[in-house]
């Protein structure tokens, strides 16, 4: 019997001990990255990243976390993709994740376009064989050429990404989780990118997609999750928890 995709977080709550916290400025870069609130009465100063995250996906679910920056949103995909375990509670996992956080995680700047093809798409999850079969698809989205034959170092930040999306969006997962990444491309590549993006979450399973652009977010979600300081604010149908949120920053 197979077992049904889905995440299901039960009171999940992250930390993370300051050993090393001399000043006031080192507790405030680390909120910065991972958001929530410093807890007070410990001799070690406590980063409560994510405080009680109650959370059942299942299959088909779509849904956009929207927040502030540092509020949580980054460090909630990584609890539901497995990379955190939860500090406090449980959180639980079926299914072939796809993390898509950082489009240049997983690519070697010593090696050509070509091989970090293959090497990005092993990171993810697929077979050798599987991204070998898609990598004439890959290079023509990619419109780099010659340049798939250099070492991704000689590459522009903007060749990069395009190179990135391009093996992103060849993959088939059960679980896409997705932060908003693109923008160091032109707007006609964009548009390009978006189509790729929207084919690449109908053959997902399920969708967590962390973004600030309402205009995305209508694209590929139906419901979204309210995040502020670590916490969930509100979870609900898109387009309510965004005039929630609008209403909040007015």
């Amino acid at each position: 019997m197979t077992t049904a995709v889905g995440i299901e977080t039960q009171d999940a709550c992250v930390d993370f001990p300051i050993f090393d916290a001399k000043s006031r400025s080192l507790k405030k870069t680390v909120m910065g990255m991972v958001g929530g609130t410093i807890e007070s009465g410990s001799r070690v100063p406590i980063i409560e990243a994510l405080r009680d995250i109650n959370l059942t996906l299942q299959h088909g679910a779509r849904v956009g976390l929207v927040g502030h920056n540092g509020a949580g949103k980054s460090t909630l995909l990584r609890l539901l993709s497995g990379i955190y375990e939860p500090t406090r509670g449980t959180a639980t996992i079926r299914g072939r994740v796809a993390p898509i956080f950082d489009l240049g995680v997983g690519m070697d700047p010593e090696i050509s376009g070509l091989e970090n093809i293959v090497v990005r798409g092993l990171f993810l999850g697929m077979t050798r064989k599987q991204m070998e079969s898609r990598v004439d698809d890959i290079a023509e989205f990619t419109e780099l050429g010659d340049f798939l034959r250099m070492p991704l170092r000689t590459y522009s930040t903007g060749m990069r990404v395009r190179l990135a999306l391009g093996v992103v969006t060849s993959i088939d997962p059960e679980i896409l989780l997705l932060d908003e990444g693109i923008g160091a491309v032109d707007a006609a590549f964009l548009e390009k990118s978006k189509r790729r993006l929207s084919a690449l979450v109908d053959r997902a399973g399920l969708l967590v997609f962390a973004s600030h652009s309402d205009e995305f977010l209508r694209e590929l979600c139906d419901t979204a999750i309210w995040m502020e300081h670590g916490t969930i604010r509100e979870h609900g149908p898109l387009e309510d928890v965004l005039a929630s949120y609008r209403d909040a920053r007015r």
